[in-house]
């Protein structure tokens, strides 16, 4: 039977029993990701108890911390954070001790702080090797681990460091020095509240199982628990030898830093895995919850032994997707052709379509027609995905055709998206998206669509408003602000710009900003600066939304029937 222990301590108690052991932070936890906000917010809320409830006897309850029994250590499994902050304040009132006149409370302070940071010698009851420090941090995925055992060795911190550790070190020790100048009697009396009257909870256990059942319920104080988290500690709890748990460490790490360059989370890469696994099973049913997902059956989906590999190569193809890295030893590539129509999808309004392509990456990764393939299907994606969506939009009308097209691909059938194009009535409906979420991408899909659109348009282009909302009544001939109003944001008075020369057009008369016009990378711009007039006026608008809908059009029939 599990056995856990339960205690309520003080900050003193808890840490100074530490004496020849060490609080662990294991190297599958989250690296030291408190902010500066978090660490200002712990210094008021405890000056402002000590001014109040700790002088009627009241303490101040910080939550409860995880652990389990690691030989004679404590490896922390909930409350790292905490912890790591308290370890941080705790020696910057030290260390103003140490520059302090010495006198009775000055050396008593001292010898109360010193046994919560470090061995105390038993024969001399001093410290005598500040290296010997209750805590030793092993995460994995922080490359400033000795930045924080430096600091609480000797008490001085870079100023130019920028890691969490100094930059909050450096706060705490700020906040000791002002409080001691602004409030020289009371000071000392905030560093016994801080060491008695701050209370935890810790719940220690006697297996690291028992201790991540714990750490799966919980929340760290103001920082919670992501799904990933889980994940990481669920996979580093079953594997069985130290040399497996240091290669999973290893792996963990440079996913971490293969998502950050992909400008996405792990949950995220997790996600798309989901659906991965669920076509496989020609699973299309309701989606459940990320952390639900691979929970079931003691998350036996975890223990696969293709999981890391697989989830590896999915992150890096999303990182040569959003940051064009190049994966090592790859078999695939993707084209500029493909990169345009991703670039649409991506300023589409929800992130179902990032599903059927994960399949197709799996699925095809190896294949020699890779991008030639990879592009029927974005074409047929977003024919269908913005169809939809002027149809109808909401993310309820494709869950089930992005979970049958998942499934469709696994299995390497053709797949048909349920949706009948009536021209008539999907004209209509264009007209109300002029302003809607999904503006941007369709004008940039109908720029795309222009024959001689070779080139990438860079992600920061602007929406240019040929006729522009800022004018003057002088300029324009046959306008009126009636008019303006009713036809400055239909698609025909729309075009996607580039942001530099949308800057320098500014909201010039359409005859003079043709010149700007010329300059642009942009073909249907580059149209516009040939075009036969220089007054720009409602039956402009009129032809351009005619032509503008009818390409529309047409790419959803080629790609749809």
């Amino acid at each position: 039977m599990a056995e856990l222990h339960v205690s309520k301590k003080s900050i003193s108690k808890l840490f100074s029993d530490m004496q020849d052991k060490k609080f662990i932070i294991p190297d599958y936890q989250r690296p030291y990701k408190w902010t500066l906000e978090k660490c200002e917010t712990l210094w008021s809320d405890i000056e402002n108890f000590a001014n109040t409830d700790a002088k009627r006897g009241a303490d101040y309850f910080l939550g409860t911390i995880v652990s389990f029994k690691n030989g004679e250590n404590s490896e922390i499994i909930d409350g790292q954070q905490r912890i790591t902050s308290f370890f941080l304040l705790l020696r910057a009132f030290y260390r103003k001790l140490e520059v302090m006149t010495e006198d009775d409370d000055v050396r008593g302070l001292k010898t109360q702080i010193e046994p919560c940071i470090w061995d105390i010698n038993p024969i001399s009851t001093k410290v005598s090797d500040k290296t010997k420090i209750h805590i030793i941090s092993e995460v994995a995925t922080e490359e400033d681990n000795e930045t924080f055992h430096k600091i609480l060795e000797t008490g001085l911190s870079s100023e130019n460091a920028t890691d969490n550790y100094s930059v909050n070190y450096r706060f705490f020790k700020k906040q000791c020095d002002d409080y001691a100048e602004i409030h020289p009697m009371q000071w000392k009396q905030l560093c016994i509240t801080i060491l008695q009257k701050c209370i935890i909870l810790p719940i220690e256990c006697d297996t690291s199982e028992v201790a991540l059942t714990i750490f799966s319920t919980l929340n760290d104080r103001g920082l919670p628990l992501s799904d990933s988290d889980i994940f990481k500690a669920q996979i580093y709890r079953n594997l069985q030898t130290i040399e497996m748990r240091k290669e999973f460490t290893n792996k963990w790490k440079a996913l971490t830093q293969v998502c950050k360059e992909a400008k996405v989370s792990i949950d995220d890469i997790f996600r798309y895995y989901t659906h991965v696994l669920r076509a496989r099973n020609n699973d299309k049913s309701k989606e459940v919850g990320l952390r639900k997902f691979y929970a079931e059956e003691q998350y036996k989906r975890l223990k696969d032994e293709s999981l890391m590999a697989e989830i590896m190569a999915l992150a890096e193809f999303w990182r040569y997707i959003n940051s064009e890295i190049e994966p090592e030893n790859n078999n695939y590539e993707i084209s500029k052709t493909s990169r345009k129509y991703l670039q649409c999808l991506n300023c589409y309004p929800n992130e179902y379509w990032k599903y059927p392509i994960s399949v197709f990456f799996l699925k095809h990764q190896n294949s020699k027609e890779f991008d030639t393939d990879l592009i029927k299907v974005l074409k047929k994606h977003i024919a269908f995905l913005f169809a939809k969506f002027i149809d109808a939009p909401s993310v309820n009308a494709i869950k089930d055709d992005i979970y049958g097209t998942c499934i469709a691909i696994q299995n390497e059938d053709n797949f048909n998206f349920r949706f009948t194009i009536n021209e008539e009535q999907l004209s209509s409906k264009i007209d109300g998206q002029s302003s809607s979420r999904l503006s941007r991408a369709l004008l940039l899909l109908h720029a795309y669509l222009n024959t001689d659109q070779i080139e990438l348009i860079p992600d920061t282009f602007d929406i240019e408003h040929i006729f522009p909302k800022k004018w003057q009544d002088t300029n324009y001939n046959g306008w009126n602000i009636d008019d303006a109003v009713l036809n400055l944001d239909r698609f025909g008075n729309k075009i996607v710009f580039e942001k530099k020369l949308n800057i320098q057009a500014g909201n010039g008369y359409f005859g003079i900003k043709k010149q700007k016009y010329d300059l642009s990378n942009i073909a249907v711009v580059k149209d516009l600066s040939n075009y036969h007039k220089n007054d720009w006026i409602k039956e402009d608008i009129d032809l351009r939304e005619i032509q503008f809908k009818n390409d529309l059009l047409n790419f959803f029939k080629l790609e749809l029937n």
